[in-house]
């Protein structure tokens, strides 16, 4: 008993430590945090006890589940390989200059540490964005020598090297391009024994909801939840001036036009709402249409530069630049230049909240100026004389076989169309956008969609569906929870789902007829989705189980929630490399859909308070279903989490040399699982088997949730914010 209660006091006092040393760290640096708490000896002892403490005790209660003791055995590895790391591990930088071999590279203390072998610098690079001279990419190209053995390799931001027990990422590098500076980082034996924990873990995880004789597999055979074992798995699985704008529907006339965005053609209109929701955060400025924001930028480029429509992220580079949250984008350049430069270089490698502000708002002044330069507009399509389709930007090198008029059209059309803007000139100019729009079909073959999949995206742009689903959603679940005393009135909340899956229904019909194929190309598409299953097993199951209802309206709002979010920052330009990784999607996904079913938990904790005094025989057998159900969602939520968490840790060692750094937002990741795995383990903390401890906790715990999105996004910042 001595054991279990000091073990307790550890694991409590561990998760206080982490969530004030997050705190600290706001006003200290993430550094200092990271010797000084995070890296202290105690800390790590901290560790070692609770851990050792765990052990004695699983070896005192003959554990013998395998699944149970494979679990916890996953951890034990994980961090047995952290504590190796910490130990064994060396990291530093190389200075290389071109043609100048080196053996040595400093280390975090500031002395030299011995590479295994003779580096070489043959040449540096740097690929840009186009339209200004921000960095897309840099490679190194090194020479490696070993004795009588050389070998070439290409070291950049999504291009690491791996030999001798050394692994090197591209960091930095000097003014005159002659210069690199690579990371180093040479940990044999951490890594391969945390990898070793995370395969446990994932394999553990997943085998806690499949073991027959295991807890979630009895919840499932309750009577509390026959009927609904197939929704459990789904969820698992005032401005310019008037003469500065073209009138809005000559503005809508011109969104008409077809142009080839992310990788497929569509009207500019679908280019023209995620241009406006990657400068602005919305899908409006002011009182003008995408449609009149694009146009505007294209036709009266001096007078939109000075509009505030770009949006400043973060708190920290609005007070390092003296900028408000929206500016013009003017106020960016200077009569030395472009203000951002020498930060995009200095930013370059860094993984700080200010350095990831730069990128973004450097991202959003690129794709201003690929607009104005009309590099992406490839709205004009050719057809070769063999038969093949491309479509071209005004500024693109024309075939030579393009006959000299068709060129010179190309080239002149939309200098034309400016003219007759500014000249207000609309009648001319509606005839001019008609006119390329024939040209369009006559030249694009069978690559212009059909008018059938063009109308269907119109209609699709012209209402924001999933933002005004998951409100309605939402706000009918939360409703909802107060009828359910009321059985003729809470029907009526089946009937407003069985609308709204309608209407969802109808959305996921026009993306298919957009896309060609079922819309499941992305995770928009995958959360629209889920969403409408969910709706859809609910309405099936709400005669077995009233509380049904709530639960689908409620779990299908926050699908539709974090698919708005996702639309609310679209991916136009292109990212860095190492932020293109497919372990970096799957990682946001699956951490989301964890925090999903996390907060149903507290949905059923508000529900069980709201209602447990109710002495009405529908409302006790709710109640005594209540728990029952919270637990369903709380062993695929920790699933998903603990998953989540360390495909993110796997990504940031690919990505970055260093799959755990502290940052405020995946310390708090890491203490939500904890705190959240705590009910769990209602055999040894028999108090989680009384409805009320267990519903309190619940609500309580999902203050970790708000802490780990908005008190991290809000208040703490770090690298993972999105404020």
């Amino acid at each position: 008993m001595q054991i279990k209660k000091t073990l307790q006091k550890i694991y409590v006092l561990i998760i206080v430590v982490m969530a004030v040393a997050t705190v600290i760290g706001k006003y200290t640096g993430l550094d200092y945090v990271s010797d000084n708490i995070f890296g202290a000896w105690w800390f790590s002892l901290l560790w070692a006890v609770g851990t050792a403490l765990g052990i004695v005790y699983f070896v005192k209660q003959k554990v013998r589940r395998p699944i149970i003791v494979l679990l916890h055995l996953s951890f034990v590895v994980i961090l047995a390989g952290a504590l190796l790391t910490h130990l064994t591990a060396k990291r530093g930088t190389i200075h290389l200059r071109q043609g100048k071999a080196t053996t040595t590279y400093t280390n975090l203390e500031g002395g030299n540490g011995e590479l295994p072998f003779t580096l070489l610098l043959n040449k540096f690079s740097v690929s840009y964005h186009a339209g200004n001279m921000a960095a897309m990419d840099y490679a190194s190209n090194v020479t490696v020598s070993k004795g009588e053995s050389k070998s070439q390799h290409n070291i950049s931001m999504n291009n690491i090297y791996t030999g001798y027990g050394v692994r090197l990422y591209q960091s930095s590098y000097d003014d005159d391009m002659k210069g690199s500076y690579l990371s180093v980082n040479s940990d044999p034996y951490g890594i391969p024994v945390t990898y070793t924990g995370y395969a446990l873990l994932f394999f553990s995880l997943v085998a806690m909801l499949t073991e027959p004789k295991g807890n979630f597999r009895h919840l499932l055979r309750t009577n509390a939840v026959k009927g609904t074992v197939s929704l459990l798995l789904l969820l698992v699985g005032t401005a310019a001036k008037a003469q500065t704008v073209l009138p809005k529907a000559a503005a809508d006339e011109f969104g008409k036009v077809l142009i080839v965005y992310n990788g497929r053609i569509c009207p500019v209109e679908t280019y023209a709402i995620d241009f406006t929701k990657k400068l602005y955060g919305k899908a409006s400025y002011k009182k003008f249409t995408p449609c009149q924001v694009l146009t505007g930028f294209l036709f009266w480029r001096q007078e939109w530069m000075r509009e505030p429509i770009l949006r400043i992220k973060g708190s920290e580079l609005r007070t390092k630049l003296h900028l408000n949250e929206y500016i013009a984008s003017i106020s960016l350049f200077a009569q030395q230049g472009y203000i951002l430069g020498p930060y995009l270089q200095d930013a370059q490698g860094e993984q700080d909240e200010i350095a990831k502000q730069i990128f973004d708002t450097d991202d959003k002044m690129m794709l201003l100026m690929n607009l104005i330069q009309g590099e992406t507009l490839k709205i004009f399509p050719y057809t070769a004389p063999n038969g093949s389709v491309d479509w071209f930007a005004p500024t693109d090198k024309l075939p030579r076989s393009m006959p000299a008029a068709q060129q010179q059209y190309i080239r002149s059309i939309l200098s034309l169309a400016g003219q007759l803007a500014v000249q207000d000139k609309v009648g001319m100019l509606n005839d001019l956008i008609f006119k390329l729009r024939k040209y369009q079909y006559r030249y694009g073959g069978s690559t212009v969609p059909s008018r059938t999949e063009i109308g269907a995206e119109r209609i699709y742009n012209s209402f924001q569906f999933a933002t005004v689903l998951f409100i309605v959603n939402l706000t009918l679940g939360l409703l909802s929870i107060f009828f359910l005393a009321r059985p003729r009135r809470y029907a009526l909340f089946t009937w407003l789902m069985g609308l709204s899956w309608c209407v969802l229904t109808f959305t996921l019909a026009l993306r298919w007829i957009i896309n060609g194929t079922i819309p499941l190309a992305n995770g928009y598409e995958t959360m629209l989705l889920l969403s409408w299953l969910i709706m859809i097993v609910s309405i099936a199951t709400t005669r077995k189980l009233q509380i049904m209802t709530t639960f689908g309206l409620l779990a299908s709002g926050f699908m539709l929630l974090v698919s708005h979010l996702g639309e609310m920052d679209p991916g136009i330009t292109p990212r860095m490399p190492v932020l293109n990784s497919p372990l970096l999607s799957i990682h946001v996904s699956i951490i989301m859909v964890s925090y999903a079913l996390l907060s149903l938990t507290f949905v059923c904790a508000v529900a069980y308070f709201c209602t447990r005094r109710s002495t009405k025989a529908n409302i006790v057998q709710i109640n005594s279903q209540l728990t029952t159900l919270s637990q369903i969602f709380l062993y695929p939520a920790i699933t998903t989490l603990g998953l989540g968490i360390f495909i993110g840790a796997i990504w940031a060692n690919i990505s970055w040399g260093n799959y755990w750094g502290w940052d405020p937002k995946e310390t708090w990741a890491l203490i939500t699982f904890m705190i959240y795995a705590i009910p769990l383990h209602s055999y040894s903390l028999p108090q989680f088997r009384k409805p009320d401890k267990y519903h309190l906790f619940m609500f309580l715990a999902f203050l970790s949730i708000l802490m780990t999105y908005f008190g991290v996004n809000y208040i703490l910042g770090g690298m993972h914010s999105y404020a």
